[in-house]
């Protein structure tokens, strides 16, 4: 199951993305398979080949982002929020060893690249999802039964 919802900052990143590649290194690209092109035979032509292929890449994520973004919900802080885990929260939690954890509740196409956001499908976001401060929270992993502690819930930037 994947969330169709995303923050307002993960939105805009990946609107971003899709007009750099569009705008920016598409063109690029297209313009170095040309002059490749332009060099004669293309079967032997390793600029050629790997321009095109990397042409395709991008392609298959223009249309990718395309369609993601037509069908991605934004989701805005609303002050009803504040005190409860919900989507785009900030939570630092702890278990009974000390270990403490902060991460931010984001969907799934924000947590790429990011070790600090975890997507609000993974165990650990739907076991927090409306809870409140000082709040004991099990966690069903692999391992095992987890069990964690709500230290603080925001929602700055």
């Amino acid at each position: 199951m994947r969330t169709n919802l995303v923050t307002r900052q993960g939105y805009d990143k990946l609107r971003d993305e899709l007009n750099y590649l569009w705008r920016e290194y598409r063109p690029e690209i297209t313009a170095k398979v040309t002059w490749a092109a332009s060099l004669g035979d293309r079967s032997e032509n390793a600029d050629y080949k790997e321009n095109k292929r990397l042409l395709r890449k991008i392609d298959s994520r223009i249309r990718f982002l395309r369609k993601r973004l037509e069908i991605l919900k934004v989701v805005d802080f609303a002050p009803e929020q504040a005190g409860r885990v919900f989507f785009g929260a900030w939570v630092e939690i702890e278990n009974d060893d000390g270990d403490t954890k902060t991460f931010r509740i984001v969907g799934p196409d924000e947590i790429y690249d990011r070790k600090d956001y975890i997507s609000i499908d993974s165990p650990m976001a739907r076991a927090l999802l409306k809870k409140e401060e000082d709040d004991q929270v099990d966690v069903k992993t692999p391992e095992g039964l987890r069990v964690w502690y709500i230290n603080r819930i925001s929602y700055e930037e």
